[in-house]
């Protein structure tokens, strides 16, 4: 993508982000105290994602998990840990409002391809690594048209499309598109998944996030 085409993008970005927070802002206040309430601190999910380029940045969400651990000190499953209130957060994608701020500081962009994990860096092919030459988004072609109901594979391939294809016209249907799945509450989880299977790529058959 051009510079220009990077800074129609970035400008939208930063417009939309500051609207939505204003908007959002009383929803973020009861969300935190909500959780402060049933989870206690920490109010925020702090962890590092691949950016664009590849480049690591902090991701910031609510937290829907608590720290409960086994007799061996280990963390408990996702399953085990994920709380009522969290299992509320998720389906509705209450949870990604914190990204805005992320959004805001140019971490992330309205739309794109859904930020990974950065120990996932290893395994992606040189096609799918090029999902990273745009900025990873709060909604994304991903979002809009399965979530983790889609292999790694569909995934992959449609967050390429999506670097190929860009426009802000295709930003604003995926917006909508994505504002329908959420409120549907479609694809929030894989089958027998809290979340979804770890991405281990290609050389373990059948992972899908």
């Amino acid at each position: 993508m051009n510079s220009v085409k990077l800074c129609i993008k970035r400008a939208f970005d930063i417009v939309a982000s500051f609207l939505a927070l204003v908007f959002f802002s009383p929803i973020i206040i009861i969300i935190s105290i909500l959780i402060y309430i049933k989870h206690g601190k920490p109010i925020f999910f702090r962890q590092p994602r691949l950016g664009y380029k590849g480049k690591p940045f902090i991701i910031y969400k609510f937290r829907t998990m608590t720290e409960d651990c086994d007799d061996r000190g280990e963390r408990l499953p996702d399953e085990k840990r994920l709380t009522r209130l969290g299992k509320f957060l998720r389906s509705t994608t209450l949870d990604e409002l914190p990204e805005l701020f992320n959004v805001l500081k140019g971490d992330m962009s309205a739309v794109g391809p859904r930020p990974l994990l950065v120990e996932y860096q290893d395994y992606y092919t040189s096609e799918e690594w090029r999902r990273h030459q745009m900025l990873p988004g709060m909604a994304g072609p991903v979002l809009s048209e399965g979530r983790n109901t889609l292999s790694w594979e569909e995934k992959f391939e449609r967050d390429v499309w999506y670097v190929d294809n860009w426009s802000l016209w295709l930003d604003f249907k995926i917006i909508i598109r994505t504002a329908f799945k959420v409120i549907k509450r479609e694809g929030v989880s894989a089958k027998g998944h809290a979340t979804m299977p770890r991405f281990a790529g290609k050389q373990e058959d059948g992972c899908q996030e």
